[in-house]
């Protein structure tokens, strides 16, 4: 994936364990990462280590849900790499529990930061993608848009809704050369996995059931979807757009 080489990549939630490996794969493909988080200390970490390897990166603090913030941290990226090239669309939070008990509060906050925080960054790295005829856009939804999953009614709405722009987008920005596409994780073994757990009445229980649903019989790694991720956002995949891949170990085989 020479390809990569001095493109500019914006990783949202990039301090996480998806977000976290993926930037570093980008980084050792040659992009200048930027690595979004709320956890400017998480994200200043990354971001050293792809420097210590020999890479480019910096940390941007980035409330993905206020629309100044990330104007702020978009001009920020390209004053100090030039044009975004790539967008992945990785923040997310989840709440585990069935949608009657869950609360207004919660569907707000989970709206915002899962498809609201995405709508904000598209808005902001769009315009420019389309002015210069070039761009990747990957967007992280999750194998819950696609099947379902008991106690994420919200979140799957939220997922549900980011493949359903993300095909509308490819549709529109294919005449400027832009492809968008998503990324859909099955179990992985995350923090935000771990905090889904420990909604449930038996968390390792929880996990098992996972872990043995999965024919290839382990959760996935975060670098396991990092290798779609960076597919999806190199030139490789130039002809590609409007497109999901789970990335579930054979959980979900949605034709």
């Amino acid at each position: 994936m020479s390809k990569l080489q001095a493109k500019t990549v914006i990783v949202t939630g990039g301090a996480g364990g998806i977000g976290g490996a993926t930037c570093r794969r980008f980084a050792a493909e040659g992009a200048k990462v930027a690595v979004f988080d709320m956890n400017l200390e998480a994200a200043e970490q990354v971001a050293a280590d792809i420097r210590a390897a020999g890479g480019q990166a910096a940390a941007f603090k980035c409330d993905i849900t206020d629309r100044a913030a990330v104007d702020a941290a978009v001009a920020a990226t390209e004053a100090q790499f030039g044009p975004v090239d790539v967008l992945v669309n990785n923040a997310g939070w989840d709440v585990f529990k069935p949608f009657v008990k869950t609360v207004p509060a919660e569907w707000s906050k989970l709206i915002d930061i899962n498809l609201t925080g995405a709508l904000h960054m598209l808005h902001a790295v769009l315009p420019g993608m389309s002015e210069r005829k070039s761009g990747r856009i990957v967007n992280i939804a999750s194998d819950a848009a696609r099947g379902g999953s008991s106690g994420e009614a919200v979140y799957s709405a939220c997922k549900g809704g980011l493949v359903a722009l993300s095909k509308t987008l490819a549709r529109e920005h294919a005449r400027h050369n832009i492809t968008v596409n998503v990324v859909c994780p099955g179990p992985t073994d995350t923090a935000l996995l771990a905090g889904v757990a420990e909604g449930a009445r038996d968390p390792a229980k929880l996990i098992e059931a996972f872990r043995s649903a999965i024919p290839l019989g382990r959760l996935g790694q975060p670098d396991d979807l990092a290798s779609a991720i960076v597919f999806f956002g190199s030139d490789d995949a130039s002809f590609i757009t409007g497109q999901v891949i789970s990335v579930s170990g054979g959980l979900t085989m949605h034709g």
